[in-house]
C-alpha cells in the first residue's frame, strides 16, 4: 500500500472509528461491533479502485450499516432454524420400551426432515408459530407479508408435515 493511501486510511480510521463503533454497537452489540468495524475498513481497502468514491466517510458508514443489517438477518435466520435434539427428558423418564423409543426417534427425524423441506417463508412462519408461540399478526409483521399469507403458509406447512408423518 502506498504511503499516501496508508495516510488516508489512518486519517479515515481516526475520524470515523468512534462514530462507527457506537453505531455498530447499537445495532449488533459490542462484541460483534468491533469485527464489523474492522470488516468495514477492509472493504474500503478492497473496493474497486476504478470506481471513484465521492465521500469516503459516507462510504464507510453505508458499508458498516449494510454489514450490520446482514449480520442481524443472519443471526435471525440462525435463531429461527429448527434444531432437533435428542429425546426429550420427559419421554426418557417415562420408561419407554426400546421399540417406543425407536418409533419416537423416527417420528422426530421425519418431523425435522418435513420442516426442513418446507419453503423458506413457510418454514419460518411454522417455526415462529409453533416453537416461538407468536401470533399470526406478529409473524406477518416479522416476515413482511399479510396475515392472510401467514395463514396460507401455516396451512401448507401443516399439510406437508402431516403427509410426511403418515
Amino acid at each position: 500500500m502506498s504511503e499516501k493511501k496508508s495516510a488516508l486510511v489512518a486519517d479515515l480510521f481516526a475520524r470515523n472509528r468512534g462514530d462507527l463503533l457506537r453505531l455498530l454497537t447499537r445495532r449488533v452489540g459490542r462484541d460483534d461491533a468491533c469485527d464489523l468495524l474492522q470488516e468495514s475498513f477492509l472493504r474500503f481497502l478492497r473496493r474497486d479502485h476504478g470506481a471513484e468514491i465521492v465521500d469516503d466517510n459516507a462510504f464507510l458508514r453505508v458499508t458498516a450499516l449494510n454489514l450490520a443489517r446482514d449480520h442481524v438477518r443472519r443471526r435471525e435466520a440462525e435463531k429461527n432454524r429448527f434444531v432437533s435434539g435428542g429425546l426429550p427428558e420427559a419421554i426418557a423418564e417415562q420408561g419407554c420400551s426400546p421399540d417406543e423409543r425407536l418409533e419416537i426417534g423416527e417420528k422426530a427425524r421425519l418431523l425435522h426432515a418435513a420442516i426442513e423441506a418446507l419453503p423458506p417463508k413457510c418454514r419460518q412462519a411454522f417455526i415462529m408459530r409453533r416453537f416461538q408461540d407468536l401470533s399470526q399478526d406478529e409473524i406477518a409483521a416479522r416476515l413482511g407479508v399479510s396475515r392472510n399469507m401467514v395463514e396460507k403458509h401455516l396451512r401448507l406447512a401443516l399439510e406437508r408435515i402431516r403427509a410426511a408423518l403418515d
